[in-house]
């Protein structure tokens, strides 16, 4: 039985792909902040899930604590980080911009290393990690979230260029949703606004595919593209 850890399992996505990876035939460790969340989960599928409260921002125990779920599946062929948080702060309220990059910087690296080291050591493995389309530019209305996300794109190609170093099956998959409706989506009138469920199923694809960068939903890679045509002197306007 293949086995999974899905850290940030609670809502989402990544309460949706945990759905589908149980109905896949994994073995499923799920993580999160809100254990009545993940017990929740777990009732639906009870034989599939295995269930592991805690926050990635304790950074000292992240190791800990996804050695420990490993060890209860038995094992580890895939990890998926679905954790993050961001919101709009035109007031620039340092502590809104701190806890942002506490889970979206600091708990995302400790969570990433661990995964490759775990794999690298194995000798096999694939981790994928959920970022943004905002991770392409900057943003005036979230200064922290667009910048984090940059940071996790830029992590992950690092990580894919130590995974062709090693000549290893070691994969790395950056996944950068445009707008899902989830808790994280804020305001109105969003246009292209897809549901977890089918966000989740072009994950879930792109992850068996092995696709190192994939854009979700798919049109959203016209959207990359626009933006990194703008010259930076009309996108300092918008």
């Amino acid at each position: 039985m293949k086995k999974a850890i899905i850290v940030g399992a609670t809502s989402g996505i990544g309460r949706q792909l945990a759905i589908i990876l149980a109905e896949d035939g994994y073995q499923v460790g799920i993580t999160g902040r809100r254990e009545e969340l993940l017990i929740e989960l777990k009732a639906l599928k009870p034989e599939s899930f295995i269930i592991s409260a805690f926050d990635v921002t304790n950074i000292a125990n992240v190791p800990v604590n996804l050695v420990e779920l490993k060890e209860q599946l038995g094992g580890l062929d895939l990890l998926i980080m679905s954790s993050g948080t961001g919101k709009i702060n035109p007031a620039l309220d340092t502590d809104v911009e701190r806890y942002t990059n506490e889970v979206n910087v600091a708990g995302f690296t400790a969570v990433a290393d661990w995964g490759f080291n775990f794999f690298e050591q194995q000798a096999s493995g694939h981790f994928a990690a959920i970022t943004s389309i905002g991770g392409i530019r900057g943003s005036r209305q979230a200064p922290a979230y667009f910048a984090s996300k940059a940071y996790q794109i830029n992590y992950l190609e690092g990580l894919s260029q130590r995974a062709k170093k090693i000549k290893l099956p070691v994969y790395i998959t950056d996944i950068r949703p445009g707008f899902v409706n989830t808790a994280m989506a804020a305001g109105e009138n969003m246009f292209w606004m897809a549901t977890a469920e089918k966000a989740s199923k072009q994950i879930f694809d792109a992850i068996q595919n092995k696709k190192e960068v994939v854009y979700v939903t798919k049109r959203w890679r016209l959207v990359a593209f626009i933006f990194r045509l703008v010259p930076r002197f009309l996108y300092k306007r918008m």
